[in-house]
């Protein structure tokens, strides 16, 4: 079965065939185009599709569709755009120009009836019609950034942010457009997926208003003979248990785990180097002679199989297959050498390489393997400069001691070794973001604090310079919480760490990473609060908070009960409204991989509307904060 990130790669390569439908071995010959996007349409490309595919694609130039452009006659021109009146302006004014001689307009999300009407006279007007050879609704609007993983908005995403639906003086129009923008990401989800999912929500919240808009939108298309999507998913015989489940949450269901200082390389790369679409930018240890230190950007994708072993794995993990890699690569450099010295080849005599017979087919195999072994070479340096450069802020932060208290903490069972106000003292332990971060999790995971105990947590946190606006918009979502909940609910238990001895291999001298001084915290398995409510839904079990949620099913006419008996979901995609996480994603990743037994496949892909790291979501808890 195809991951939602490769059918939505196949529908853009389909849209640069012109949307001619690609054969098994793609286009034989890829006719020549230019590709005309805005800031969305990039967004959407840039972790799909590599620069190298786009050229394989035929696509001889990419521009913005907001820039300078020269006419360029007789080359298709490929429109990947949102339908906004601000780009499909630019468009007539295109026309006007007589800029291009073909036109292919791919819209990302529909566009009106009204502005296609408008599109329509502009183009009789500019006398070009028979220059239009088609226009595409695509149903493409959100990215994919891994197999298992989407957001809707990564530029402009404040429009989207948990800041932006939580504000105190958002005035109903503007939610009205906001459910609307994530509900028409999400229908592009499904159309993409090809399949009409079963709806949880929990009821009174941002999350139950998206869940009705999406299962109104599913049920209009659907009952739509002329303009069914679906027409497919329900020919095929409304195969039911093949039907993921659509669970829609809110971002507060969960405040601590935004917050949470991290143990594993992506999250820590999202935190520490602030990871945006599959890439992070990093200073290149500065060169010699005291030149200005160069910046050097990681793509971190799928094809890199490194980063797909290793991405979920606790960084101490991670330091030490980079070491096992490059000693591999060292062995493999040696072999060539080897036989290139057996052979009486030095770099100078490579003349010698035509006289030898014997040891022909040996070269031809090392030469053969060499491609491989520079790529290979890249691949290394490059986890040694992200590994390094994350374990210098591990270190110079102390971020193992963050992690390590929160995770007790979260977790309840073991005694704390500092005090937090220890730690909040201490000029030497992290930045004053990290500990904000780190009371705000104890302030949440507690359930008593009393006024003179906070009073003086304030006073702390105030002297070494932390806004407590944060703080302040936490203690109203926490007492609000509360009288929802009737009392206090800790979401939070059974986590917990234990330190193991030194890294003992790693510190082998000559070793690139020397991880002294940091410990080596062996994370024991726990699902975090989002995962357990996927557990429950997922599984069918009955629990106090989930029994309450919606249950809408697109499929049937009228509204319906849960049904009896239902054997459990083997496919969910999870959507937090108001911003995700890395670490909410690995702790479902793990969860999917536990639950995966021989014949029962879990599959689990996780969405949000925008993806916040810690500090991202400490500034839009700090305006909230602001606004009391």
């Amino acid at each position: 079965m195809s991951s939602l990130r490769q059918r939505q790669k196949e529908a853009i390569r389909q849209m640069l065939n012109l949307n001619q439908t690609l054969t098994k071995h793609g286009a034989s010959e890829p006719s020549w185009k230019i590709l005309v996007y805005d800031r969305t349409g990039q967004d959407i490309i840039s972790p799909l599709i590599s620069v190298k595919e786009l050229r394989e694609q035929g696509v001889t130039l990419f521009v913005q569709l907001h820039s300078d452009r020269d006419p360029i006659p007789e080359v298709p021109a490929v429109y990947f755009c949102s339908p906004t009146e601000e780009n499909l302006g630019r468009i007539k004014q295109d026309f006007q120009r007589g800029i291009y001689d073909i036109y292919h307009l791919n819209f990302i999300s529909p566009i009106s009836r009204q502005k296609l009407e408008d599109l329509a006279s502009a183009a009789i007007e500019a006398n070009c019609v028979a220059n239009i050879h088609k226009i595409y609704d695509q149903y493409v609007n959100f990215l994919s950034l891994e197999d298992d993983m989407f957001v809707l908005k990564h530029q402009n995403s404040d429009v989207l942010s948990y800041y932006a639906i939580n504000k105190g003086d958002i005035k109903d129009t503007e939610m009205e457009d906001i459910m609307n923008n994530i509900v028409d990401s999400l229908f592009s989800v499904f159309v993409t997926a090809g399949t009409v999912p079963i709806i949880r929500s929990p009821k009174g919240n941002a999350a139950e208003m998206v869940a009705k808009k999406l299962d109104k939108k599913l049920r209009e298309n659907l009952f739509d003979a002329r303009n069914n999507l679906f027409s497919a998913d329900t020919q095929s015989g409304n195969f039911n248990f093949h039907r993921p489940v659509l669970i829609i949450l809110d971002r507060n269901v969960d405040m601590a785990t935004p917050l949470h200082h991290t143990w594993t390389y992506q999250a820590l790369a999202h935190d520490v180097l602030n990871l945006s679409l599959n890439r992070v930018v990093i200073e290149d240890s500065t060169p010699k002679g005291g030149t200005r230190a160069k910046h050097k950007t990681c793509e971190l994708d799928s094809k890199d199989k490194f980063w797909s072993s290793h991405k979920g794995s606790p960084f101490p993990n991670v330091a030490e297959a980079i070491q096992e890699e490059l000693e591999q690569y060292r062995s493999s450099e040696e072999e060539v050498k080897k036989l290139k010295s057996s052979m009486g080849i030095d770099n100078d005599s490579e003349v010698a390489v035509a006289m030898v017979t014997d040891n022909t087919a040996k070269i031809t195999s090392a030469v053969q393997s060499l491609p491989q072994l520079l790529e290979k070479k890249r691949l290394i340096d490059m986890h040694t400069s992200l590994a390094t450069a994350i374990l210098n802020s591990i270190k110079a932060r102390k971020l193992d001691t963050f992690f390590e208290l929160e995770e007790k903490i979260m977790s309840k069972t073991q005694q704390l070794e500092k005090s937090i106000l220890e730690i909040i003292a201490d000029p030497e332990a992290g930045s004053i973001d990290d500990k904000l971060r780190l009371f705000i999790i104890y302030y949440i995971c507690t359930n008593h604090l009393s006024d003179s105990d906070l009073k003086k947590f304030e006073a702390a946190l105030a002297e070494v310079g932390c806004d407590l606006n944060p703080l302040a918009y936490i203690k109203r979502w926490k007492s609000f919480t509360r009288m929802a909940s009737g009392g206090t609910v800790n979401q939070y238990e059974g986590a917990g760490t234990r330190t193991v001895s030194m890294f003992s291999k790693l510190v082998s001298q000559g070793s690139n990473f020397v991880m002294e001084g940091v410990k080596n915290l062996v994370v024991k398995r726990h699902n975090l609060p989002v995962t357990k409510i996927v557990d429950h839904l997922m599984e069918f079990k009955s629990s106090q908070e989930t029994d309450e949620y919606h249950y809408l099913d697109p499929k049937q006419l009228k509204l319906t009960e849960i049904p009896k008996n239902r054997s459990p979901f083997q496919d969910a995609v999870v959507f937090i409204v108001g911003g995700g996480n890395y670490i909410e994603y690995q702790n479902l990743v793990d969860y999917a991989k536990a639950k995966t037994t021989s014949g029962n496949m879990k599959r689990i892909t996780y969405g949000a509307s925008t993806l916040n790291n810690a500090h991202q979501f400490l500034q839009q808890l700090a305006l909230l904060g602001q606004e009391l």
